[in-house]
This record gives structure tokens, sequence and C-alpha cells, in this order.
């Protein structure tokens, strides 16, 4: 027999096929699970489908009452917001605070001696990221290196380092060039990624047509470590950089409240609101984020149609814009 249809069922339905973070909530407004996904529409339907792997899962799902969601720009992001979610309150279907993936930084050096990207767990001045994930930042590392071989460039490599250098066409005199280069991925500068993607692709291509599928896989992994660690990021950014921000977004009769603490977006509530109240917090939101804020309010508001319900259930006789 499949699952019951319910108003968070139905709910999900509407998501987008974007990435993002989810949660689910009772009866009582608790939440009881959150997640991220690489689709949400596609991820949060399959809770009312064959769990597989996941059937510890189905105490939980029959007491969804209400599904909540913010879109991010990227996989990556929505990993990081989730993880910053995690690690200030973990709800009882949660296992982890913060999730399983390391933090690390990319260092870019160089040096006449030493030259090259080095994945590092602690941050020191200049380094790009933070990014999760060690195995999936090094192998973006390996795929920048193999088009941009700083790493070969130094001034007297030992014997094997200098063959290999004639090899990949590094040379110390284009140390610098190479390096602006790396850095300009690692900056996300849109034309040096797409170049370094296309080289990756063309070698990738060439290698399966070669039938040296191995290899093909491997870049194929490369290619998809630089989207992670090139896609758009802004949840978790240097803390010695940025500011503490309260950002909002209001739409239909919905406001969702972001928290940012030490660089990191680290709180998320929504709830029902007018116009007329929203408009003094849409005022002192923290600028630069207009655009996030309001698609994750437009999705709260198209989400709260079919589960009007609980709304209502939740804050009974409640203000125009409660806390």
């Amino acid at each position: 027999m499949g699952s019951p249809d319910t108003p968070a069922r139905r709910a999900a339905a509407s998501l987008p096929l974007a990435p993002g973070v989810y949660r689910f909530r009772d009866h009582s407004g608790r939440v009881l699970y959150i997640g991220r996904a690489v689709s949400l529409r596609r991820r949060v339907q399959s809770y009312w489908r064959d769990l597989g792997d996941r059937a510890h899962l189905a105490p939980m799902v029959a007491r969804i009452a209400r599904v909540e969601a913010v879109p991010c720009d990227s996989a990556h992001e929505a990993a990081w917001l989730e993880r910053n979610l995690l690690g200030r309150r973990l709800p009882p279907w949660n296992r982890t605070p913060g999730g399983q993936e390391a933090e690390v930084w990319i260092r870019l050096s160089d040096s006449p001696r030493a030259p090259g990207l080095t994945v590092v767990r602690r941050q020191a001045p200049g380094d790009f990221g933070p990014y999760l994930g060690g195995l999936k930042v090094r192998d973006a590392v390996s795929g920048v290196s193999r088009v941009l071989p700083l790493g070969y460039a130094a001034d007297h490599p030992p014997g094997t380092g200098r063959e290999l250098a004639l090899v990949r066409g590094a040379a110390p005199a284009g140390r610098a060039g190479l390096a602006r280069g790396v850095a300009a991925v690692l900056r996300r500068e849109q034309a040096a990624v797409a170049a370094l993607r296309a080289d990756l692709a063309a070698r990738r291509d060439a290698a399966a047509t070669a039938l040296a599928f191995e290899f093909a896989a491997r870049l194929q992994a490369e290619l998809e470590a630089v989207e992670w660690v090139t896609a758009e990021q802004k949840v978790t950014r240097d803390q010695r950089d940025q500011a503490d921000a309260d950002v909002y977004g209001w739409a239909g009769g919905v406001l969702v409240a972001f928290e940012i603490r030490g660089g990191r977006m680290c709180g998320w509530r929504q709830r029902p609101c007018t116009a007329a109240a929203a408009r003094r917090y849409l005022e002192q939101s923290a600028p630069g984020w207009a655009p996030f804020a309001r698609r994750s309010a437009e999705l709260a508001a198209r989400l709260r149609s079919p589960q009007a319900g609980l709304t209502a259930r939740l804050r009974p006789g409640s203000p125009a814009c409660a806390g």
C-alpha cells in the first residue's frame, strides 16, 4: 500500500528542482529533520516512496505535517547551509551535528622552490575557501593542476620533476602567469572557470574515445569537483571579513528571516506576516541578500498554501508578524 496523501506530501510537489535545504515539522511545529538536496523536489518526494536503506525514517515520515525549504544557488551552498543549521541545533531525526564532511581551504603558493596548490584544514591569510569535503576538494585541486600545472614550474625541480615539467609545458618563466590563472579560477571568475572546465571536458572526451574509460572517469570526477569549489557559495564566508547580520525576505504573507553570525548563515525562521508589518524588517535587512531572501520567501508562500491548516494550528491568534 502506498503512503497516504497528505498536505505535506502535496507540498513536496511544489518544490523546485534546484539544490537547497529542507526541513520537516510535526503538527506541533517541532522540527523533526533538516536535510539537503541536489534537487529539492526529487529528494523530498522520495520520503513518501520506497525509503530503501532509509527505512528507519518511516516513523518520522508518518509524523511530517509541514515541509519548509530554502533554495540555494549550488549543491555546495546547500551543503554549507545544512551544516551551519545542524551545528546550532540537532533535530531528533538528524544524527550528526554539522554533517560528516571536513572543512578545508586551498592554499596557493607561487614560491620558486615549491609552487602549487595544497588542501589544508587550518586557514592562513590568503587561503581560498572554506570548502566542504576534503576528498572532493583534492579532486578539484587535481583538475586545476592538470590544466594549470603550477606545481611543475619550480626553479630547480628534481630530475623526474624536470621531465614532467617538459611534458606538462611548465617552466619557471611561466610561474607567475600560471599562479594568476589558478587564482582566477579559485576566485570564481567566469571566463577562467569556463576555460578550465572546457579543457577538462575535452580531455575526458578524448580519453573516452580512446577507450581509456578509467582515465575518463577520473577526469569526470575532477570536473564535478571543480564545479563544487567554483559554484556560488555565500552562506559561509571568512568570518574575519564578515559582520553579523540579519536577512529578511517577504512574499505572499510570509516573512523569512536568516541569521548570519561569524560569517555563517546559521539561523532560519519563517512566519506569517502582513506586507505592512514586514516593511521595517526588509528595510533593515543586510544589503546584497535581497534576491536570496526574496526567493526563499516566495517558495515559503507557495508551500504554505497546501499546508495552510497547519499554520493556523501552529500559531492560533498570532499577530500579524509574531516572533
